[in-house]
């Protein structure tokens, strides 16, 4: 098998690995409770819920 000439350098190996990333789409989790769908390991937006904890207060008047 043939050998590299040079060296190939941090920035272009994770350049190209970079370029195959933006091509996926961003994979979604679904609420089980109300069937929304958000990203996964983040609050869901429509509920406001993190792991089953409510974090943030949605549609309520502070």
């Amino acid at each position: 098998m043939g050998q590299p000439k040079r060296k190939q350098s941090k920035r272009r190996s994770r350049l190209r690995r970079g370029a195959n990333q933006t091509l996926r789409a961003p994979l979604l989790a679904k609420d089980v409770e109300t069937g929304t769908s958000y990203r996964p390991h983040r609050v869901n937006p429509a509920t406001g819920t993190y792991r089953g904890r409510q974090v943030v207060a949605i549609g309520e008047e502070a």
